[in-house]
C-alpha cells in the first residue's frame, strides 16, 4: 500500500491553527494505529523516505535562498 504523507504535509502546513495542525497530527497516529502490525514497518519506512525527502528540498531551498543573499 502506498501512503500520501504529502497530503497530511500540505494540509499540516496550511493549518490555521495550532490545534487544527494537532487534529492533522492526530488523524495519522490514528492511521498508523489502526494497520495491521504487517503494515506498520512499511508504513514507517515510506514515512522515512518522504521526511528525508522533504528535508533535502527544504535544505535545498534554504541554501538557494541564503546563497542569493550573499553573505549579510
Amino acid at each position: 500500500m502506498q501512503y500520501d504523507f504529502k497530503k497530511y504535509h500540505y494540509q499540516s502546513i496550511n493549518a490555521a491553527t495550532d490545534a487544527e495542525r494537532a487534529a492533522i497530527n492526530q488523524e495519522l497516529r490514528d492511521l498508523y494505529a489502526a494497520l495491521p502490525e504487517s503494515e506498520k514497518e512499511e508504513f514507517n519506512r515510506q514515512l522515512q523516505a518522504f521526511l528525508a525527502k522533504e528535508m533535502g528540498r527544504l535544505k535545498s531551498n534554504y541554501e538557494s535562498v541564503k546563497g542569493g543573499l550573499g553573505d549579510n
